[in-house]
C-alpha cells in the first residue's frame, strides 16, 4: 500500500484556494435573510483533477478508512456570501486557522455512505436522500449553515464518478463516502460558528470484520460489555444527531471493555420504571441494536430499540425494518421460507428483559447495524459478572460447511444477502439504488 504526501499549500491556501473566510464576524451581528444569499449551485462546479494518479491499493491489508482515494469535494460558507461554488480538487489539507470553533468547541458533523458497482459497471449509491436529510438536522443542532441537500448529493455523485476507479468490484468492498462539516468560526468566544467548510472525502473499504488468521471462514464476532457506568447520550442531549462530539466519549469505556475480553459496549441508559430503577438497551458500539426472539407460534421477532432521542436514526436501521416486515408481504428474505412468520418492529426494552428471554429460550439472535459493518453478528453481552450467550455457536454455524457472514445467524444472515444485493444494484429497478449518472 502507498503512502500519499499532500500538495504544498500555496500563498492562499492549498491548490490556490482559501478554504475559510478569516473576516471577523462579531457574535451579536445580524447577517442578512439566509434566503438571500447563494445556496450551493451544481452549475458552478469546478473540476481540477489531479495531474499524478495515485496506485489503488492491495485489498487484503485494506482497513476501514485508512486510505484516501485521489479527489474530494470541497464547498465553505460564509455569512456574508453564502455557499462558495462547489470544487472537486485532488485530495489535500485545508487550511484552516487554530483558533477555529471546529478545534475549540467541536462544531463538526459527519455523514457516513457507501458507493458500488452495479452489474452494469456504473456506480451507484445506497439511499442518498437519507443520509442528506440526516445531515440537515444535524447542522440545525449544532447550529452550523444548512444546505440544499438534492444539490450535495449530486455534487457527491459527481465526485464518485470521478473517482469510479477507486470502488473496489470484489464481493465485501466498496467505496466509503464521508461528507463533513465542520465550523471555522474564528475565535474563543462562545457562540455558535456561522462560518463552515463542507468537504467530501472517499476512502475504499473492505469488511469491517476481517476474517481470522487461524479460522479463515470465521469473521470476528461483536462481544458487548453492558455498560452501568458510562453513558453514550442521554434525553434531551444530541444522540440522535451524527456530531463528532458524540463519539469521543465513547473511546474510554471501549478501551475498558476491550481489556476485560470484549469488542464493544452495549449502551445503556437508567429509567425510572413503576418497576423501579432499569437499564434501558440503546446502541451497541456505534451501532444500532437488535435481537431475534422466537415467538410462541414458531414466528420470529425482529426487535431493535425505538427511537427516543438518544438513538441515532440509522439509514441500514430503517431498511432493515422494512426489509423484515416485507418478507410476509410478497418478498420473502433470501434462504428463509416464505411461510417463517416475521415481525419486525421498535420497542422499548430493558437488560431485565434480556435476561427473561434467555431464562425462557427466545433468545435466538442479536446483531449490530450501521453503514460500516452493515450488520455484525453478536455472541455475546457480559452483565453484571455473567455473559449472556445470543442463539448458537460459531461451530454450530460452520458445521454446514459455508462461511459465515460477519458472525450472523439465519435471520441476520439473510437481511445482510438482500441489503447487500440491492446495494449492489442486483435487485432491478429498486429505488434504494441510486446511480451516479
Amino acid at each position: 500500500m502507498s503512502s500519499y504526501t499532500p500538495s504544498k499549500i500555496g500563498a492562499d491556501g492549498y491548490h490556490g484556494i482559501t478554504d475559510i473566510q478569516t473576516r471577523p464576524l462579531p457574535d451579536t451581528v445580524e447577517c442578512q435573510n439566509v434566503k438571500s444569499l447563494p445556496a450551493i449551485d451544481v452549475s458552478k462546479l469546478k473540476i481540477t483533477l489531479a495531474k499524478e494518479l495515485k496506485p489503488l491499493p492491495e485489498l487484503g491489508p485494506l482497513t476501514f478508512g485508512n486510505v484516501m482515494s485521489d479527489h474530494m469535494l470541497v464547498l465553505s460558507y460564509d455569512p456574508f456570501t453564502g455557499w462558495s461554488d462547489p470544487e472537486i480538487r485532488p485530495y489535500g489539507g485545508l487550511n484552516i486557522e487554530p483558533a477555529s470553533s471546529c478545534f475549540q468547541y467541536s462544531t463538526n458533523l459527519f455523514e457516513g455512505m457507501k458507493a458500488y458497482l452495479g452489474p452494469d459497471g456504473k456506480p451507484r449509491l445506497f439511499r442518498p436522500d437519507m443520509n442528506m436529510a440526516r445531515m440537515s438536522r444535524s447542522a440545525t443542532r449544532a447550529a452550523l449553515p444548512n444546505f440544499d441537500g438534492e444539490a450535495l448529493q449530486i455534487l457527491i455523485k459527481k465526485l464518485v464518478a470521478v473517482d469510479q476507479r477507486w470502488i473496489p468490484s470484489e464481493p465485501g468492498y466498496s467505496l466509503y463516502v464521508r461528507p463533513t462539516m465542520i465550523g471555522t468560526r474564528v475565535g474563543f468566544g462562545v457562540a455558535a460558528s456561522q462560518h463552515a467548510v463542507l468537504v467530501v472525502l472517499l476512502s475504499p473499504s473492505g469488511p469491517y470484520f476481517p476474517k481470522s488468521l487461524a479460522t479463515p471462514r470465521r469473521r470476528a464476532w461483536t462481544t458487548l460489555l453492558a455498560s452501568a457506568t458510562s453513558i453514550r447520550a442521554w434525553p434531551g442531549g444530541t444522540g440522535e444527531y451524527k456530531l463528532a462530539l458524540n463519539y469521543t466519549p465513547c473511546f474510554a469505556p471501549q478501551k475498558d471493555a476491550e481489556k476485560q475480553g470484549y469488542s464493544q459496549i452495549l449502551w445503556l441508559l437508567p429509567v425510572e420504571t413503576p418497576k423501579g430503577k432499569q437499564w434501558k438497551v440503546t446502541e451497541c458500539g456505534q451501532m444500532n441494536f437488535w435481537i431475534v426472539l422466537k415467538r410462541d407460534d414458531d414466528g420470529i421477532e425482529l426487535v431493535t430499540p425505538i427511537l427516543d432521542g438518544t438513538i441515532l436514526p440509522g439509514v441500514t436501521r430503517d431498511s432493515l425494518l422494512q426489509l423484515g416486515a416485507q418478507h410476509n408481504k410478497g418478498s420473502p428474505l433470501p434462504g428463509l421460507s416464505p411461510d417463517l412468520q416475521i415481525t419486525a418492529r421498535e420497542d422499548t426494552f430493558y437488560m431485565s428483559d434480556i435476561l427473561r428471554w434467555e431464562q425462557e429460550g427466545r433468545l435466538l439472535e442479536a446483531f449490530g447495524s450501521g453503514t460500516a459493518a452493515i450488520l455484525a453478528g453478536v455472541w455475546k453481552v457480559g452483565w453484571e459478572g455473567r455473559d449472556i450467550i445470543f442463539g448458537t455457536t460459531m461451530d454450530d454455524l460452520l458445521k454446514g460447511g459455508e462461511e459465515d457472514v460477519n458472525g450472523l445467524g439465519p435471520i441476520g444472515k439473510a437481511l445482510y444477502e438482500r441489503i447487500v444485493a440491492i446495494q449492489l444494484g442486483k435487485v432491478e429497478g429498486h429505488p434504494w439504488s441510486v446511480p451516479c449518472e
